[in-house]
Protein backbone atom coordinates (compact mmCIF):
# COMPACT_ATOMS: atom_id res chain seq x y z
CA UNK A 1 0.00 0.00 0.00
CA UNK A 2 1.74 3.30 -0.95
CA UNK A 3 1.69 6.12 1.48
CA UNK A 4 0.35 9.22 0.82
CA UNK A 5 3.10 11.95 0.66
CA UNK A 6 2.88 15.27 2.97
CA UNK A 7 4.37 18.66 0.38
CA UNK A 8 5.60 20.67 3.31
CA UNK A 9 7.73 23.28 0.76
CA UNK A 10 4.90 26.04 0.99
CA UNK A 11 5.21 26.48 4.56
CA UNK A 12 8.96 26.34 4.62
CA UNK A 13 9.29 29.71 5.50
CA UNK A 14 6.78 29.18 8.41
CA UNK A 15 9.36 26.50 9.87
CA UNK A 16 12.63 28.32 9.07
CA UNK A 17 11.09 31.15 11.39
CA UNK A 18 9.87 29.09 13.95
CA UNK A 19 12.20 26.92 14.13
CA UNK A 20 14.71 29.84 14.68
CA UNK A 21 12.69 31.28 17.40
CA UNK A 22 12.75 27.75 19.25
CA UNK A 23 16.52 27.74 18.98
CA UNK A 24 17.41 31.22 19.61
CA UNK A 25 15.22 30.72 23.05
CA UNK A 26 16.75 27.89 24.08
CA UNK A 27 20.15 29.41 23.56
CA UNK A 28 18.97 32.42 25.76
CA UNK A 29 17.73 30.42 28.26
CA UNK A 30 20.62 28.17 28.81
CA UNK A 31 23.26 29.83 28.07
CA UNK A 32 24.57 32.19 30.88
CA UNK A 33 26.57 35.71 29.89
CA UNK A 34 25.23 35.47 26.50
CA UNK A 35 26.18 38.43 24.04
CA UNK A 36 23.14 39.73 22.17
CA UNK A 37 24.82 39.79 18.75
CA UNK A 38 24.78 35.94 18.30
CA UNK A 39 21.19 36.30 18.85
CA UNK A 40 20.63 38.95 16.40
CA UNK A 41 22.58 37.37 13.37
CA UNK A 42 20.79 34.03 14.28
CA UNK A 43 17.53 35.90 14.00
CA UNK A 44 18.07 37.55 11.04
CA UNK A 45 19.79 34.39 9.22
CA UNK A 46 16.25 32.94 9.94
CA UNK A 47 14.14 35.71 8.30
CA UNK A 48 16.74 35.47 5.23
CA UNK A 49 16.07 31.83 5.09
CA UNK A 50 12.36 32.30 4.87
CA UNK A 51 12.59 34.98 2.40
CA UNK A 52 14.66 32.76 0.28
CA UNK A 53 12.35 30.03 0.97
CA UNK A 54 9.51 31.78 0.02
CA UNK A 55 11.62 33.10 -3.39
CA UNK A 56 11.72 29.37 -4.37
CA UNK A 57 7.94 29.32 -4.15
CA UNK A 58 7.61 31.97 -6.90
CA UNK A 59 7.94 29.30 -9.92
CA UNK A 60 5.92 26.15 -7.73
CA UNK A 61 4.50 23.97 -10.02
CA UNK A 62 2.45 21.55 -7.27
CA UNK A 63 -1.49 21.82 -5.77
CA UNK A 64 -3.03 25.59 -5.68
CA UNK A 65 -3.05 24.38 -0.94
CA UNK A 66 -1.35 21.99 0.73
CA UNK A 67 -1.71 20.22 3.90
CA UNK A 68 -5.24 19.10 3.65
CA UNK A 69 -6.25 22.74 2.00
CA UNK A 70 -5.11 24.66 4.87
CA UNK A 71 -2.31 26.61 3.10
CA UNK A 72 -2.54 27.99 -0.50
CA UNK A 73 1.09 28.09 -2.67
CA UNK A 74 0.65 31.20 -4.64
CA UNK A 75 2.13 34.10 -5.80
CA UNK A 76 -0.07 36.14 -3.58
CA UNK A 77 1.17 34.50 -0.45
CA UNK A 78 5.46 34.98 -2.04
CA UNK A 79 4.84 38.82 -2.50
CA UNK A 80 3.01 39.28 1.06
CA UNK A 81 5.34 37.10 3.31
CA UNK A 82 8.48 39.03 1.53
CA UNK A 83 7.05 42.07 2.65
CA UNK A 84 6.50 40.87 6.01
CA UNK A 85 9.93 39.69 6.22
CA UNK A 86 11.74 42.55 5.24
CA UNK A 87 9.59 44.73 7.92
CA UNK A 88 10.75 41.93 10.25
CA UNK A 89 14.93 42.11 9.16
CA UNK A 90 14.14 45.82 10.19
CA UNK A 91 12.18 45.51 13.32
CA UNK A 92 14.84 43.19 14.20
CA UNK A 93 17.57 45.62 13.97
CA UNK A 94 15.46 48.44 15.40
CA UNK A 95 14.60 46.33 18.59
CA UNK A 96 18.74 45.40 18.81
CA UNK A 97 19.33 49.05 19.12
CA UNK A 98 16.74 50.01 20.84
CA UNK A 99 16.48 47.91 24.22
CA UNK A 100 19.88 47.85 24.31
CA UNK A 101 20.43 51.33 24.35
CA UNK A 102 17.52 51.43 26.89
CA UNK A 103 18.99 48.73 29.24
CA UNK A 104 16.21 46.33 28.37
CA UNK A 105 17.57 44.44 26.28
CA UNK A 106 16.31 40.65 26.96
CA UNK A 107 17.24 37.38 25.26
CA UNK A 108 13.69 37.11 24.56
CA UNK A 109 12.98 39.74 22.36
CA UNK A 110 14.50 38.23 19.43
CA UNK A 111 12.10 34.82 19.56
CA UNK A 112 8.87 36.69 20.06
CA UNK A 113 9.69 39.06 16.64
CA UNK A 114 10.21 35.54 15.13
CA UNK A 115 7.07 33.97 16.86
CA UNK A 116 5.20 37.06 15.73
CA UNK A 117 6.54 36.99 11.78
CA UNK A 118 5.76 33.29 11.76
CA UNK A 119 2.33 33.99 12.65
CA UNK A 120 1.94 36.95 9.96
CA UNK A 121 3.69 35.29 7.01
CA UNK A 122 1.10 32.20 7.71
CA UNK A 123 -2.01 34.03 7.77
CA UNK A 124 -1.04 35.87 4.40
CA UNK A 125 -1.10 31.73 3.11
CA UNK A 126 -3.77 30.52 4.89
CA UNK A 127 -6.52 28.83 2.77
CA UNK A 128 -8.59 27.79 5.51
CA UNK A 129 -10.86 30.25 8.64
CA UNK A 130 -9.35 28.24 10.60
CA UNK A 131 -5.57 28.11 10.06
CA UNK A 132 -5.90 32.00 9.52
CA UNK A 133 -7.31 32.57 13.30
CA UNK A 134 -4.56 30.08 14.11
CA UNK A 135 -2.26 32.45 12.84
CA UNK A 136 -3.85 35.42 13.81
CA UNK A 137 -3.39 34.23 17.77
CA UNK A 138 0.01 33.22 16.76
CA UNK A 139 1.43 36.84 16.19
CA UNK A 140 -1.60 38.68 18.53
CA UNK A 141 -0.12 36.85 21.57
CA UNK A 142 3.81 37.61 20.97
CA UNK A 143 2.83 40.81 19.97
CA UNK A 144 1.13 41.49 23.16
CA UNK A 145 4.65 40.93 24.98
CA UNK A 146 6.53 43.08 23.06
CA UNK A 147 3.75 45.53 23.75
CA UNK A 148 4.72 45.61 27.11
CA UNK A 149 8.45 44.28 27.03
CA UNK A 150 9.45 47.53 28.45
CA UNK A 151 9.25 48.84 32.31
CA UNK A 152 7.03 51.93 31.79
CA UNK A 153 3.86 52.17 32.67
CA UNK A 154 2.89 53.59 29.17
CA UNK A 155 3.89 50.42 27.67
CA UNK A 156 2.32 48.14 30.17
CA UNK A 157 -0.81 50.12 29.97
CA UNK A 158 -0.75 49.85 25.94
CA UNK A 159 -0.38 45.89 26.60
CA UNK A 160 -3.23 45.52 28.73
CA UNK A 161 -5.47 47.42 26.21
CA UNK A 162 -4.04 46.28 23.30
CA UNK A 163 -4.90 42.31 24.84
CA UNK A 164 -8.18 43.35 26.03
CA UNK A 165 -9.62 44.78 22.68
CA UNK A 166 -7.96 42.37 21.05
CA UNK A 167 -9.29 39.06 23.00
CA UNK A 168 -13.14 40.70 21.47
CA UNK A 169 -11.72 41.13 18.31
CA UNK A 170 -10.73 37.61 18.20
CA UNK A 171 -13.90 36.75 19.31
CA UNK A 172 -16.19 38.32 16.59
CA UNK A 173 -13.61 36.85 14.34
CA UNK A 174 -14.26 33.32 15.54
CA UNK A 175 -17.99 33.54 15.18
CA UNK A 176 -17.66 34.51 11.86
CA UNK A 177 -16.07 31.74 11.22
CA UNK A 178 -18.79 29.50 13.08
CA UNK A 179 -20.97 31.21 10.55
CA UNK A 180 -19.42 30.70 7.56
CA UNK A 181 -19.07 26.94 8.29
CA UNK A 182 -22.48 26.85 9.17
CA UNK A 183 -23.76 28.67 5.74
CA UNK A 184 -21.63 26.18 3.68
CA UNK A 185 -20.33 23.41 5.59
CA UNK A 186 -16.79 24.29 5.37
CA UNK A 187 -13.98 26.58 6.59
CA UNK A 188 -11.81 26.07 3.10
CA UNK A 189 -12.32 29.17 1.55
CA UNK A 190 -12.54 27.63 -2.17
CA UNK A 191 -15.27 25.70 -0.81
CA UNK A 192 -17.10 28.73 0.83
CA UNK A 193 -16.41 30.32 -2.70
CA UNK A 194 -18.81 27.17 -4.49
CA UNK A 195 -21.04 26.84 -1.89
CA UNK A 196 -21.95 30.42 -2.86
CA UNK A 197 -21.35 30.86 -6.14
CA UNK A 198 -24.11 27.34 -6.47
CA UNK A 199 -26.32 29.31 -4.21
CA UNK A 200 -26.26 26.17 -2.08
CA UNK A 201 -24.80 28.00 1.89
CA UNK A 202 -27.79 29.72 3.61
CA UNK A 203 -27.07 33.55 2.24
CA UNK A 204 -28.31 35.02 6.01
CA UNK A 205 -25.72 32.91 7.70
CA UNK A 206 -23.34 33.63 5.35
CA UNK A 207 -24.13 37.67 5.42
CA UNK A 208 -23.57 37.53 9.62
CA UNK A 209 -20.14 35.70 8.38
CA UNK A 210 -19.27 38.72 6.30
CA UNK A 211 -20.31 41.72 8.98
CA UNK A 212 -18.58 39.23 12.26
CA UNK A 213 -15.19 38.69 9.95
CA UNK A 214 -15.32 42.42 8.63
CA UNK A 215 -15.07 43.24 12.35
CA UNK A 216 -12.48 40.81 13.01
CA UNK A 217 -10.25 42.20 9.89
CA UNK A 218 -10.84 45.88 10.72
CA UNK A 219 -9.56 46.01 14.53
CA UNK A 220 -6.13 43.86 13.05
CA UNK A 221 -6.10 46.88 9.88
CA UNK A 222 -7.19 49.82 12.31
CA UNK A 223 -9.89 50.47 10.47
CA UNK A 224 -12.74 53.48 11.67
CA UNK A 225 -14.86 52.71 14.00
CA UNK A 226 -12.75 49.47 14.96
CA UNK A 227 -9.44 51.81 15.87
CA UNK A 228 -9.60 52.44 19.65
CA UNK A 229 -6.61 50.74 20.58
CA UNK A 230 -4.21 52.07 17.98
CA UNK A 231 -3.06 55.85 19.45
CA UNK A 232 -2.81 54.46 22.99
CA UNK A 233 -0.77 51.12 21.65
CA UNK A 234 1.46 53.08 19.43
CA UNK A 235 2.02 55.43 21.88
CA UNK A 236 2.73 53.26 24.80
CA UNK A 237 4.86 50.66 22.67
CA UNK A 238 8.55 50.98 22.80
CA UNK A 239 9.29 52.97 19.34
CA UNK A 240 10.84 49.68 17.67
CA UNK A 241 8.50 47.48 18.51
CA UNK A 242 5.70 50.28 17.21
CA UNK A 243 7.81 49.93 13.86
CA UNK A 244 7.49 46.58 13.48
CA UNK A 245 3.66 46.53 14.40
CA UNK A 246 2.58 49.05 12.47
CA UNK A 247 4.19 47.59 8.88
CA UNK A 248 4.02 44.03 9.52
CA UNK A 249 0.48 43.66 11.42
CA UNK A 250 -1.37 45.80 9.19
CA UNK A 251 0.54 43.93 5.94
CA UNK A 252 -0.82 40.83 7.39
CA UNK A 253 -4.39 41.58 8.10
CA UNK A 254 -4.79 43.17 4.67
CA UNK A 255 -3.38 40.18 3.07
CA UNK A 256 -5.76 37.74 4.71
CA UNK A 257 -8.65 40.33 4.21
CA UNK A 258 -7.82 40.00 0.12
CA UNK A 259 -7.62 36.69 0.47
CA UNK A 260 -11.18 35.96 2.23
CA UNK A 261 -13.26 38.35 0.61
CA UNK A 262 -11.97 38.08 -2.97
CA UNK A 263 -11.57 33.93 -2.83
CA UNK A 264 -14.34 33.08 -0.04
CA UNK A 265 -16.87 35.07 -0.32
CA UNK A 266 -16.01 37.04 -3.77
CA UNK A 267 -19.38 35.22 -4.88
CA UNK A 268 -21.27 38.15 -2.57
CA UNK A 269 -19.12 41.12 -3.39
CA UNK A 270 -21.81 43.19 -4.18
CA UNK A 271 -22.95 42.86 -0.88
CA UNK A 272 -19.51 43.46 1.32
CA UNK A 273 -18.71 45.97 -1.30
CA UNK A 274 -21.00 48.80 0.21
CA UNK A 275 -19.32 48.07 3.87
CA UNK A 276 -15.81 48.54 2.58
CA UNK A 277 -17.07 51.38 1.48
CA UNK A 278 -18.06 53.18 4.32
CA UNK A 279 -15.50 51.79 6.41
CA UNK A 280 -12.97 53.25 3.75
CA UNK A 281 -14.62 56.71 3.91
CA UNK A 282 -15.02 57.24 7.41
CA UNK A 283 -11.56 55.49 8.32
CA UNK A 284 -9.54 58.37 5.64
CA UNK A 285 -11.81 61.27 7.32
CA UNK A 286 -11.75 60.43 10.89
CA UNK A 287 -8.12 59.74 10.55
CA UNK A 288 -7.09 62.47 8.82
CA UNK A 289 -9.17 64.89 11.41
CA UNK A 290 -7.80 63.50 14.47
CA UNK A 291 -4.62 63.69 13.39
CA UNK A 292 -4.47 67.17 13.53
CA UNK A 293 -5.15 67.61 17.25
CA UNK A 294 -2.35 65.57 18.28
CA UNK A 295 0.96 66.66 20.14
CA UNK A 296 2.86 63.33 20.31
CA UNK A 297 4.25 62.31 17.41
CA UNK A 298 3.62 58.73 17.67
CA UNK A 299 -0.15 59.42 18.35
CA UNK A 300 -0.29 61.64 15.08
CA UNK A 301 1.38 58.59 12.84
CA UNK A 302 -0.80 56.57 14.29
CA UNK A 303 -4.00 58.42 13.33
CA UNK A 304 -2.18 58.81 9.78
CA UNK A 305 -1.93 54.67 9.59
CA UNK A 306 -5.68 54.22 10.64
CA UNK A 307 -6.36 57.15 7.37
CA UNK A 308 -3.63 55.27 5.25
CA UNK A 309 -6.18 51.93 6.08
CA UNK A 310 -8.63 53.67 4.71
CA UNK A 311 -7.09 54.27 1.45
CA UNK A 312 -6.06 50.68 1.34
CA UNK A 313 -9.18 49.96 1.63
CA UNK A 314 -10.35 51.97 -1.18
CA UNK A 315 -8.44 49.47 -3.41
CA UNK A 316 -10.53 46.97 -1.94
CA UNK A 317 -14.22 48.05 -2.91
CA UNK A 318 -12.85 47.85 -6.50
CA UNK A 319 -13.21 43.95 -6.31
CA UNK A 320 -10.91 41.96 -8.73
CA UNK A 321 -7.13 41.70 -9.71
CA UNK A 322 -6.75 45.46 -10.30
CA UNK A 323 -8.22 46.40 -6.93
CA UNK A 324 -5.75 44.02 -5.29
CA UNK A 325 -3.17 44.67 -7.39
CA UNK A 326 -3.23 48.43 -6.38
CA UNK A 327 -3.73 47.58 -2.64
CA UNK A 328 -0.60 45.56 -2.62
CA UNK A 329 1.11 48.17 -3.94
CA UNK A 330 -0.18 50.20 -1.30
CA UNK A 331 0.97 48.16 1.23
CA UNK A 332 4.59 47.61 0.29
CA UNK A 333 4.72 51.97 0.06
CA UNK A 334 3.01 51.77 3.42
CA UNK A 335 5.40 49.08 5.01
CA UNK A 336 8.35 51.41 3.80
CA UNK A 337 7.18 54.76 4.64
CA UNK A 338 5.91 53.98 8.14
CA UNK A 339 8.73 51.81 9.42
CA UNK A 340 11.21 54.31 8.48
CA UNK A 341 8.95 57.54 9.75
CA UNK A 342 9.26 55.27 13.14
CA UNK A 343 12.66 54.56 12.81
CA UNK A 344 13.65 58.15 12.28
CA UNK A 345 11.83 58.46 15.73
CA UNK A 346 13.47 55.79 17.56
CA UNK A 347 16.43 58.20 17.31
CA UNK A 348 15.53 61.39 17.73
CA UNK A 349 13.90 60.12 21.11
CA UNK A 350 17.44 59.33 21.86
CA UNK A 351 16.54 58.50 25.55
CA UNK A 352 13.64 55.98 25.17
CA UNK A 353 10.24 57.64 25.25
CA UNK A 354 10.84 61.36 26.33
CA UNK A 355 11.47 63.29 23.28
CA UNK A 356 8.09 62.18 21.12
CA UNK A 357 6.44 65.28 21.68
CA UNK A 358 6.06 67.63 18.28
CA UNK A 359 7.80 69.97 20.17
CA UNK A 360 11.00 67.95 20.32
CA UNK A 361 11.27 67.78 16.34
CA UNK A 362 12.00 72.01 16.60
CA UNK A 363 15.25 72.87 14.88
CA UNK A 364 15.91 68.97 14.09
CA UNK A 365 17.57 70.11 10.78
CA UNK A 366 20.43 72.07 12.67
CA UNK A 367 20.69 69.30 14.90
CA UNK A 368 20.79 66.75 12.67
CA UNK A 369 20.23 67.39 8.80
CA UNK A 370 19.98 63.70 7.96
CA UNK A 371 17.45 62.50 10.60
CA UNK A 372 15.14 65.59 9.37
CA UNK A 373 15.69 64.72 5.58
CA UNK A 374 14.83 61.43 6.25
CA UNK A 375 11.60 62.27 8.40
CA UNK A 376 10.52 64.60 5.71
CA UNK A 377 10.86 62.20 2.75
CA UNK A 378 8.59 59.64 4.68
CA UNK A 379 5.91 62.05 5.57
CA UNK A 380 6.05 63.91 2.10
CA UNK A 381 5.50 59.89 1.09
CA UNK A 382 2.80 59.63 3.48
CA UNK A 383 0.84 63.09 2.03
CA UNK A 384 0.91 61.61 -1.31
CA UNK A 385 3.43 63.93 -3.05
CA UNK A 386 5.60 63.59 -6.10
CA UNK A 387 8.31 62.03 -6.44
CA UNK A 388 7.57 59.21 -3.63
CA UNK A 389 5.89 55.95 -3.41
CA UNK A 390 2.93 57.43 -1.27
CA UNK A 391 1.91 59.22 -4.02
CA UNK A 392 2.25 56.40 -6.68
CA UNK A 393 0.48 54.44 -4.45
CA UNK A 394 -2.47 56.74 -4.14
CA UNK A 395 -3.11 57.02 -7.36
CA UNK A 396 -3.41 53.80 -7.79
CA UNK A 397 -6.12 53.13 -5.37
CA UNK A 398 -8.14 56.08 -6.56
CA UNK A 399 -7.91 55.05 -10.43
CA UNK A 400 -9.17 51.72 -9.46
CA UNK A 401 -11.83 53.05 -7.69
CA UNK A 402 -12.65 55.73 -10.21
CA UNK A 403 -12.95 52.96 -12.59
CA UNK A 404 -15.14 50.90 -10.54
CA UNK A 405 -17.45 53.38 -10.50
CA UNK A 406 -16.78 55.06 -7.05
CA UNK A 407 -15.82 58.56 -8.06
CA UNK A 408 -17.15 59.21 -4.74
CA UNK A 409 -15.28 57.82 -2.59
CA UNK A 410 -11.96 58.88 -4.73
CA UNK A 411 -12.89 62.01 -3.97
CA UNK A 412 -13.46 61.88 -0.33
CA UNK A 413 -10.32 60.31 -0.49
CA UNK A 414 -8.11 63.10 -2.23
CA UNK A 415 -9.84 65.73 0.20
CA UNK A 416 -8.46 63.41 3.10
CA UNK A 417 -5.00 63.62 1.49
CA UNK A 418 -5.19 67.62 1.52
CA UNK A 419 -6.04 67.80 5.16
CA UNK A 420 -3.60 65.06 5.74
CA UNK A 421 -1.08 66.89 4.28
CA UNK A 422 -1.13 69.81 7.00
CA UNK A 423 -0.36 67.65 9.94
CA UNK A 424 2.74 66.23 7.88
CA UNK A 425 3.93 70.06 6.61
CA UNK A 426 3.42 71.04 10.47
CA UNK A 427 6.32 68.50 11.51
CA UNK A 428 8.33 69.81 8.90
CA UNK A 429 8.21 73.69 9.39
CA UNK A 430 9.14 72.29 13.14
CA UNK A 431 12.40 70.61 11.96
CA UNK A 432 13.24 73.73 9.53
CA UNK A 433 12.00 76.85 10.49
CA UNK A 434 12.34 76.52 14.15
CA UNK A 435 14.76 77.11 16.76
CA UNK A 436 15.74 73.94 18.44
CA UNK A 437 14.56 73.24 22.03
CA UNK A 438 15.74 69.69 23.06
CA UNK A 439 18.64 69.89 25.20
CA UNK A 440 19.99 66.15 23.78
CA UNK A 441 21.54 65.40 20.33
CA UNK A 442 19.28 62.85 18.21
CA UNK A 443 21.29 59.08 17.97
CA UNK A 444 23.05 58.40 14.79
CA UNK A 445 24.69 55.05 15.57
CA UNK A 446 25.16 53.35 12.20
CA UNK A 447 23.77 50.24 12.42
CA UNK A 448 19.67 51.71 13.05
CA UNK A 449 21.26 54.48 10.11
CA UNK A 450 21.97 51.74 7.33
CA UNK A 451 18.97 49.72 7.92
CA UNK A 452 16.89 53.58 7.74
CA UNK A 453 18.08 53.93 4.25
CA UNK A 454 16.56 50.89 2.78
CA UNK A 455 13.02 52.15 3.46
CA UNK A 456 13.98 55.78 2.55
CA UNK A 457 15.63 54.12 -0.96
CA UNK A 458 12.32 51.82 -1.39
CA UNK A 459 10.47 55.31 -1.02
CA UNK A 460 12.44 57.00 -3.80
CA UNK A 461 12.84 54.17 -6.57
CA UNK A 462 9.24 52.89 -6.34
CA UNK A 463 7.89 56.42 -6.48
CA UNK A 464 10.61 57.10 -9.69
CA UNK A 465 10.08 53.46 -11.18
CA UNK A 466 6.93 51.60 -9.78
CA UNK A 467 7.23 49.74 -12.58
CA UNK A 468 10.04 47.67 -10.76
CA UNK A 469 7.10 46.11 -8.68
CA UNK A 470 3.81 46.40 -10.93
CA UNK A 471 3.70 43.61 -12.84
CA UNK A 472 4.87 41.57 -10.51
CA UNK A 473 2.31 42.55 -7.79
CA UNK A 474 0.06 42.15 -11.00
CA UNK A 475 1.09 38.35 -11.12
CA UNK A 476 0.37 38.50 -7.41
CA UNK A 477 -3.51 39.86 -7.62
CA UNK A 478 -4.04 36.61 -9.58
CA UNK A 479 -5.15 34.22 -6.63
CA UNK A 480 -6.18 30.89 -7.79
CA UNK A 481 -8.11 28.40 -6.40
Amino acid sequence: MRTPTIELAPVVPELILVGSAVVVLLWGAFVRRLEPLPLLFVSIAGVAGAAAASVMLWQWEGGLTVLGGAVAADRFAVVARLVILGVAFLGLLYGHHYFQRSGELRAELYPLMLFATAGMTLITASADLITMFIALEILSLALYVLTGSSSRLGSVEGAMKYFLLGAFSSAFFLYGVAMAYGATGSTELSAISRALAGRTGELALALAAVILLVVGFGFKVSAVPFHMWTPDVYQGAPTAVTAFMSAGTKVAAFAAFMRVFNVAFQPLSWDWTPVLWALAAISMVVGSVLAIAQTDIKRMLAYSSIAHAGFILVGLTAAGQAGMSASLFYLVAYAAMIVGAFGVVMLVSARGEEATALGSYAGLYRRSPLLAGLLSLFLLSMAGIPPTAGFIAKVGVFQVAIEAGYWELALIGVLASVVAAFFYIRVMVLMYMREPVADHEPDESPMPLAALAVPAALTLVLGVLPGLVTDVLRDAAVIRW
